[in-house]
C-alpha cells in the first residue's frame, strides 16, 4: 500500500492531471470516480489506483477487481495520501490511468458530425461531447486551438461519452472539404447573413460548426460553410452559451 506523498506513481499521476504536456508526451490521461472507471474500455485501462477504505468495500468487488483479476495492474493508496491525489472535492476512492484513444477522420463519416472551432472552456467541450452522444453523432471535429480534450474538468463533463464518440482535431478547411467531398452538407452557427435553423429541411449528411465563445466562427471556416445559420431570440439576448446552441441545433439535425 502506498503510504507516502513522494511516491514517484502519485507524483506520476500529478504530472497527469495538472500538465497538458505530460499528457501529450506519456499518451495517458486520468479518470476518476466509479462511473468514469467502469467505463473505460478494456484495451485502454493501463492501471487502477484505489483508496484503502474503496478497496476494502464491496463496491470494488462489483467493478474494478474484476479488471484487476484479468491481469489489470493497480495499487491502493492510503486514504489520507488518496485525498491529496484526487482532482475532486468528495473522492469516491478510484482513479483509472487511461490510454488516450486515437481516431482519424474516417472514423467520424455515417452520422450529424459536430466541428468545433476553438472552443475555450473545458465545462462547454465535455458537455458537448456529451451531448453529441445523446442525439446520436457520429463524430466530433475540434481544431487545434480547442481546449484539451483530455484535461480533467473536460474528462468529467463528458460523463463517459468521450469512450463512445469519436474524436480528433484537424485543419478544419481541410476537414470541412473532405466532408463536402463525402457529401456532407455542413452548417455554421452564426448572426450575420443566416437563416433560423429551423427554418430549413435537413437531407441526411449533416455537420455543424459552432464557433468560440467570445468570437464566434473563425472567418476563414466561416468561408468554407455551405450555410449559415442562426437560433431565433427573444428579448435583448444576443446569444446562447455555445454548449447550449450546439444541443438545440444539433437535436433539430
Amino acid at each position: 500500500m502506498i503510504v507516502s506523498k513522494s511516491n514517484k506513481q502519485l507524483k506520476d499521476i500529478k504530472k497527469l492531471m495538472d500538465s497538458s504536456k505530460a499528457r501529450k508526451e506519456q499518451k495517458l490521461f486520468v479518470v476518476e470516480g466509479l462511473r468514469m472507471t467502469r467505463e473505460v474500455p478494456e484495451h485502454l485501462l493501463e492501471k487502477i489506483y484505489y483508496s484503502e477504505s474503496f478497496f476494502a468495500s464491496s463496491l470494488s468487488v462489483a467493478t474494478c477487481e474484476k479488471k484487476g483479476e484479468e491481469g489489470k495492474d493497480y495499487e491502493i493508496v492510503s486514504d489520507e495520501i488518496f485525498k491529496g491525489l484526487s482532482d475532486t472535492v468528495t473522492p469516491q476512492g478510484i482513479l483509472g490511468i487511461v490510454k488516450q484513444p486515437e481516431y482519424q477522420l474516417k472514423d467520424a463519416f455515417g452520422g450529424k458530425i459536430l466541428i468545433l472551432d476553438d472552443i475555450q472552456d473545458p465545462g462547454n467541450l465535455g458537455t458537448m461531447i456529451r451531448t453529441s452522444e445523446a442525439v446520436g453523432v457520429t463524430g466530433v471535429i475540434m481544431s487545434t486551438g480547442c481546449a484539451v480534450i483530455f484535461n480533467p474538468k473536460v474528462i468529467r463533463s463528458t460523463m463517459e461519452s468521450i469512450f463512445r464518440v469519436p474524436f480528433l482535431k484537424a485543419d478544419l478547411r481541410k476537414a470541412i472539404d473532405a466532408l463536402q467531398k463525402e457529401g456532407y452538407t455542413v452548417y455554421g452557427a452564426a448572426l450575420d447573413g443566416a437563416v433560423f435553423y429551423n427554418e430549413i429541411t435537413y437531407g441526411e449528411k449533416n455537420a455543424v460548426v459552432i464557433g468560440n465563445e467570445g468570437n464566434g466562427i473563425s472567418e476563414k471556416v466561416l468561408d468554407a460553410v455551405d450555410y449559415k445559420i442562426k437560433i431565433p431570440m427573444a428579448g435583448k439576448v444576443e446569444s446562447l452559451n455555445a454548449a447550449i446552441s450546439a444541443a438545440v441545433i444539433l437535436y433539430q439535425l
